[in-house]
């Protein structure tokens, strides 16, 4: 173990898989942290991708990188927790869920001994879910617990849009909300190419907006890991962008606004459960919530969303259900 903050900025990935272990390179790539700190239960994993991080140095960034243990946590800015089991094929993200909670409450355990000034980070699928879970056993205040939630699906929104409207995907502006999972809601009514809505983008330029085309790319962005995993067996490196992105807001105190899962509390109805909105993200995790001007059937769909939610965190035996 070196001393916390002796360097500069501490990031601490729990789990050396293949997100944990991707984001570490991203992490290492983009000069952020002085410090990767990789702790894995399988800890000759740990030392392998540190050992091969470390040889990048030289190429990249002054950066320390170490295979360590939960002591290390102390004084990180970041932990993200990347650890449990994958999802298999044909299998849905809820479904991962008992054996990942069960998980979780050991890793909390071991982070809270060591440190209570951290922003969690949580990746492993379910996110919303298991988010949910380490704020509740972690004791944090909710704004200093925040999952990648729909980062990911996000950025394949806008991929898929800017691909049928022969854009940048970056001028795209559309969010997908709700649960990072099969009940995620579109907001259309929101989406936008460089401020125009996209039924006047289509108009503006002779081009046609059918909806059957559009709730292929929905069906498309929903699925997309389904998709990804029948062909490679898992997905890692969008979501390690995604993180990245999430980290960065973090440690440059940057006030981003990304569809990240917090605490939802009094929205459209909708409490106590973690999902993704448009959220506000500095040097103090959460800074708030966007407050959207969501059509009807938006608000029903990130209702349902919420339900779901809910529903499967009150059974976790991890939570006392």
């Amino acid at each position: 173990m070196k001393p916390a903050g002796q360097y500069g900025t501490r990031i601490v990935i729990i789990g050396a898989g293949n997100v944990g272990a991707t984001c570490a390179y991203a992490l290492l790539l983009s000069g952020l942290a002085a410090e990767i700190v990789l702790i894995d239960a399988n800890k000759a994993r740990a030392e392998g991708e540190a050992m091969d991080l470390n040889h990048a140095v030289p190429l990249t960034h002054a950066t320390r990188v170490w295979a360590g243990d939960y002591a290390d946590c102390a004084g990180a800015a970041v932990i993200m927790i990347a650890a449990g089991t994958a999802q298999r094929p044909g299998e849905t993200r809820l479904d991962l869920l008992g054996r990942n909670a069960m998980i979780f409450k050991q890793i909390v355990g071991k982070i809270i001994e060591h440190t209570r000034e951290a922003i969690l980070l949580v990746a492993t699928n379910p996110v919303d879910v298991l988010s949910y879970v380490t704020w509740k056993l972690s004791g944090y205040p909710a704004n200093r617990v925040i999952g990648s939630g729909t980062i990911l699906d996000t950025a394949r929104f806008r991929y898929l849009l800017s691909q049928y409207f022969g854009v940048d995907a970056r001028s795209v502006h559309a969010y997908i909300i709700g649960e990072h999972g099969d009940s995620e809601v579109p907001v259309w009514s929101l989406a936008n190419i460089g401020g125009m809505r996209l039924a006047d983008y289509c108009a503006a330029n002779q081009m046609g907006c059918e909806q059957a085309d559009l709730d292929d790319i929905y069906r498309q962005t929903r699925d997309a890991a389904y998709r990804i995993i029948e062909s490679k067996g898992a997905t890692y490196y969008a979501v390690a962008a995604g993180l990245l992105r999430i980290v960065e807001a973090i440690v440059r105190n940057q006030r981003t606004v990304l569809s990240v899962s917090s605490l939802v509390q009094g929205y459209y109805g909708i409490d106590d459960v973690y999902l993704s909105l448009p959220t506000v993200i500095s040097g103090a995790g959460v800074d708030r919530l966007l407050r959207l001007k969501l059509s009807d059937g938006e608000v029903e769909g990130l209702r349902q969303s919420a339900a779901v939610l809910k529903n499967t965190a009150a059974s976790l035996p991890a939570l006392g259900g």
